[in-house]
């Protein structure tokens, strides 16, 4: 058995995940949630704050194996920058813990857990429902894509 921890990186909230590869290649969602920092704090605080929080879990749920979404170009690029900066903490704190975490754009994950790469944000959701036989969608939005982020880290790296 694998665990593998996805993460959705972002400023005020970073979405994380960790799913168990079972020995049958089933699916199992371990732990999900999100890392939030309050919008009045200063930026550099903001920071200090994710890259404390995932330490934390990085101890507490020790994955062998991670991955993180990666940064697309988006319209708003003050958002872009500040997203930038929540990543490269994560990845930081990710090879500071010895990880070599796995890289995957929206349509890379959207085509590895949906099956197409221009899937809808719900179709995703569904998706990562069904394939961790969850009874609802995980929420909010950001640990469901973090789950997903595992899911294609898992299914990428099968074989």
């Amino acid at each position: 058995m694998s665990l593998v921890l996805g993460i959705d990186p972002g400023t005020a909230t970073t979405g994380y995940g960790f799913v168990r590869q079972r020995d049958d290649d089933s699916l199992e969602a371990v732990a999900y949630g999100v890392i939030t920092t309050p919008a009045k704090m200063p930026a550099h605080e903001r920071l200090v704050s994710i890259y404390e929080e995932l330490n934390e879990l990085l101890l507490l749920h020790r994955p062998e194996r991670c991955a993180v979404e990666k940064l697309f170009f988006q319209k708003n690029v003050t958002n872009a920058i500040a997203v930038g900066q929540a990543r490269g903490v994560v990845m930081l704190a990710l090879a500071q813990a010895g990880m070599d975490p796995g890289e995957y754009t929206p349509n890379e994950i959207k085509l590895a857990v949906a099956g197409y790469g221009g899937a809808g944000k719900r179709q995703v959701q569904e998706m990562v429902r069904m394939l961790l036989t969850l009874d609802d969608i995980p929420r909010p939005d950001d640990a469901a894509d973090a789950l997903a982020v595992a899911i294609t880290h898992i299914h990428t790296n099968r074989y």
